[in-house]
């Protein structure tokens, strides 16, 4: 079953260039993951403080193992620093054939 994660996330302005390098540092080992289907790196059209992950996974346990992933660390340790407000996690279930 295809897991599907839209994260948002929000810098403050005064740290936004910071986050947003840590974010896109994220994507090409993120995709090179065992069970990555797609992971693609937005920003808002109205807001360049917001960023936005749309995530495919083959299952919940290849998301899980995403989650552990050094790669994360260097972002993970700086979110007090680095977010206006905490990461909106929506975890969605894909019912359609993949495109």
């Amino acid at each position: 079953m295809i897991v599907t994660v839209i994260g948002t996330v929000t810098a403050r302005p005064q740290t936004r260039e910071d986050l947003r390098r840590l974010l896109a540092d994220q994507v090409a080992p993120a995709r090179a993951e065992p069970g990555c289907i797609n992971y693609d790196f937005h920003v808002d059209a109205a807001d360049p403080c917001v960023f936005v992950f749309y995530e495919n996974w083959k299952s919940q346990a290849d998301l899980d193992a995403h989650m552990q992933m050094p790669h994360l660390k260097p972002l993970l340790s700086q979110i007090d620093r680095l977010l206006a407000k905490p990461i909106a996690i929506r975890r969605l279930t894909m019912i359609s054939p993949l495109a």
